[in-house]
């Protein structure tokens, strides 16, 4: 946009600059045209600022509205961020509750597979009592056939036939 300095000087040297081009036609017609030019000219000037005028206005509106849709964005982005540390902080609460109950269920496990030794141990024990058990009843009945036998041979040995 043109100052008022620039527009004061244009309209002080447009007459001269424009006699300088068209020396040909009489002076009176030749004011008169650039009168009407000048008219002209300084209409479309302030046609010119009253469009740039309002365009400014337009591009202030719109940066005001690009900067409240910037801050409503921004409150959507804290928001959000607020909703996902929420979440995370349920995952967290969620991950240390599986965690105790995993402990849980490997001291419950523990403590089953104790009593499955102790009960193995346990049964092994009566098992090697009736294998010891056996094994005495093996060799009383062995010696007591052998006994028996013994004296049914001395005995048919020594009976006189």
């Amino acid at each position: 946009m043109l100052a008022e300095e620039d527009i004061s000087f244009i309209k002080n040297h447009l007459g001269r600059w424009l006699a300088e081009q068209s020396l040909g036609r009489p002076p009176v017609v030749y004011e008169i045209e650039l009168r009407e030019r000048m008219v002209r000219v300084e209409e479309a000037l302030k046609n010119q600022g009253e469009e740039l005028k309002s365009q400014r206005e337009l591009i202030r509106d719109l940066m005001l509205q690009i900067d409240k849709r910037f801050e409503q964005v921004d409150k959507r982005f804290e928001e959000m961020w607020a909703q996902v540390d929420k979440r995370f902080e349920q995952v967290d609460k969620r991950f240390e509750q599986i965690d105790k109950r995993l402990e849980q269920m490997a001291e419950e496990n523990r403590r089953r597979f104790e009593q499955i030794d102790k009960r193995l141990d346990l049964q092994h024990n009566e098992i090697m009592a009736i294998h010891l058990e056996i094994k005495q009843q093996m060799r009383w009945f062995f010696a007591t056939t052998v006994a028996v036998g013994s004296l049914v041979v001395a005995v048919l040995r020594f009976w006189p036939v």
